[in-house]
């Protein structure tokens, strides 16, 4: 039915003009005092998007590139490498100057060589993967590359937090060329650019400027 706006009047829905005035009708008029009633719209909700949290940035820093990170790991290799290379000259000439002086300790020197291999390894790790980073941030080839390691809030690390850190990476490596290989390409398609160390601690490495 349509109502008059004029009179009030109902009228047929097929109706050009009320019968009650004469007034020319506009169809699905609502009687006077009565609202319209309203068509609900519906919109079709955008689609969600998924972004991993990360922490603030300081003004001027990114995420570390790939590169960068790779730089920094192959400093801290060298570094480790000639330092070990010193304590190897050390405990192997006093394993000849033992030997020459017909110690019996220096029948030990094969089974201690081998022993002082990991231990080293571990003592450098412990200074320049946990210390480091949990006192300024970043190991020294990280540090040569302006790069810190931060937390979801932006904060050092703990030193228990760097220790996990270390070794997660240190787990990862059991796993013989697959285990390590991932972890150093996994900054590749990261959005954050973490390794697989970095996110079994919720660990960021950030880009200085």
């Amino acid at each position: 039915m349509v109502f008059c706006t004029n009179c009030g009047a109902q009228n047929q829905d097929a109706a050009q003009f009320c019968t009650g005035c004469g007034q020319a009708l506009r169809p699905a008029q609502a009687p006077p005092g009565q609202l319209s009633p309203v068509q609900p719209t519906f919109q079709t909700p955008a689609p969600a998007t998924y972004t991993s949290v990360g922490p603030p940035l300081p003004p001027g820093a990114t995420y570390a590139q790939w590169a960068d990170r790779v730089v920094g790991f192959l400093i801290d290799m060298v570094l480790v490498g000639a330092g070990m290379g010193i304590l190897y000259g050390v405990v192997g000439g006093l394993f000849a100057l033992m030997s020459a002086a017909g110690s019996g300790a220096a029948s030990g020197a094969c089974c201690m060589m081998i022993v002082l291999f990991p231990l080293s390894s571990l003592l450098v790790g412990l200074f320049n993967g946990v210390y480091l980073v949990a006192q300024r941030g970043a190991s020294i080839g990280q540090g040569v590359m302006g790069l810190k390691v931060v937390d979801i809030n932006g904060n050092l690390l703990t030193t228990g937090t760097a220790l996990i850190r270390l070794l997660a990476r240190v787990a990862l490596s059991f796993v013989p060329m697959v285990g390590p290989l991932l972890d150093l390409l996994w900054p590749l398609w990261d959005d954050k650019h973490q390794t697989l160390h970095d996110k079994a601690v919720g660990s960021f490495v950030l880009k200085l400027k």
